[in-house]
Formats: structure tokens, C-alpha cells, sequence
């Protein structure tokens, strides 16, 4: 065999990680079915009942994370229907915690977390999301992340850009990931992929609260 019919793997590789392409495309082509029943599903609730999901999820939050002070929570601005956690934001800054938004700073690459405190100075980052325009970056204690689905083992169905993957694994420690979603928002497996990162827990519209990392170790 000469160098140049040498195989050569390259191809198969995504992230560092062995994948098989037909595995790829399979698990890629119902992911994407996914997202647009489950975005379909979204679009669907009324403002009154986004706002009633959001609360719960509110203040189920504050029992979880009872005493914030001190720490760096990361969350998010919403978009496209995602439960609306400002409130709760403006709250926890009150009771001492310091809140950090995602921003993206290069392309298919971990985003940063940015200081966010009530008032403060906005401008618009990728995809025209409000971005905080202080430029001082924080490593969080905790990440919120929000859910467009979520499977039993605590792997979380995002919008697709995977940065919220990419980000939990290159941080120097691993925070407390919570997500966050609507109730209609289970599904059976998202097929995770070797780069997927889990939720170790998970915080539901509907009330209901999991501790995937509880349920990993069994």
C-alpha cells in the first residue's frame, strides 16, 4: 500500500471525537425534527402562559439556589420564546450574586460570560441578541441554560450551534449546569453524541425538578 491509498480518518473525526457519518447524519437529521416540532410547540403558547412557566421556574430557582451570594451565575437573554428569567436576574442580583451573560466571541467557539447587573449598558452581539457591553469576563459558579428539549439522562436539545457544549467543557471547572425549559419539553433520547454535555439537573414549567446526575450515578 503506497502513501497515497493510505486511509486516512480525518473525516471521521468531530471534536477530537471518532464518529461514524451515517450516525452523524441519522441522529443530525432527528435532532433537526425535533427542534422544529418542539419550536412549533413554543410558538404556540400564548404570553400568559410563557410568563406563568417562566415564574415557576423562577422561583423554584430560588430554592435551588438559596444562597447566591457571591456567586457567578450564568444565564441568558431570551429569545424565540425561551423562558423569560429577567426577573428573576434582577432578583438574585439584589440578593448579592453576580449574573454573567453569554456572548459569542468567535464563531464554532466557546462563548464568554459577561457581566450583567440591572440598567446596564446593552448592545447587540450575534444573531442581534442583547449583549452586556462591559467587556469584563466572569467564569461562573453556575450555568442556566435553556432548554428547547431535554432527555431522561439530562442531555439538552439546543438551537443547534452547540456552544453551550463547547463552553461547560473548555471551563477550567465544571459549574453547576442547570437547564431550563417548557413542560412540553421531554423527549425519550436526543441520541447524545460524544462531545454532549448533560445537564445535572433540570427545572421544568410545569413544576417538575430532576437531578440528572442522581440518576447517571445510578
Amino acid at each position: 500500500m503506497t502513501d497515497d491509498s493510505s486511509p486516512c480518518f480525518a473525516h471521521l473525526l468531530v471534536a477530537g471525537q471518532p464518529v461514524d457519518p451515517d450516525t452523524r447524519r441519522d441522529v443530525a437529521r432527528f435532532r433537526k425534527a425535533e427542534r422544529a416540532r418542539l419550536m412549533a410547540a413554543r410558538r404556540a403558547l400564548s404570553p400568559d402562559q410563557l410568563k406563568a412557566q417562566s415564574n415557576v421556574v423562577g422561583d423554584l430557582l430560588n430554592g435551588v439556589l438559596s444562597s447566591p451570594t457571591d456567586q457567578t451565575i450564568a444565564v441568558y437573554w431570551p429569545i424565540r420564546g425561551e423562558l423569560d428569567l429577567r426577573p428573576w436576574m434582577t432578583a438574585a442580583h439584589e440578593r448579592g450574586a453576580q449574573i454573567a451573560l453569554p456572548m459569542v466571541v468567535e464563531k464554532d467557539a466557546p462563548v464568554a460570560f459577561h457581566r450583567w447587573e440591572p440598567g446596564c449598558a446593552m448592545t447587540r452581539g450575534v444573531w442581534n441578541i442583547p449583549v452586556p457591553q462591559s467587556s469584563e469576563a466572569l467564569t461562573p459558579d453556575v450555568v442556566i441554560a435553556p432548554l428547547l428539549g431535554i432527555d431522561a439522562a439530562g442531555y439538552r436539545l439546543g438551537n443547534g450551534g452547540g456552544y453551550y457544549d463547547r463552553t461547560l467543557a473548555a471551563l477550567p471547572r465544571m459549574p453547576q449546569v442547570i437547564g431550563v425549559g417548557h413542560d412540553f419539553c421531554r423527549i425519550d433520547t436526543i441520541f447524545p453524541m460524544p462531545w454532549d454535555v448533560p445537564m445535572q439537573q433540570s427545572i421544568l414549567g410545569d413544576g417538575t425538578m430532576t437531578h440528572h446526575a442522581d440518576l447517571l450515578a445510578d
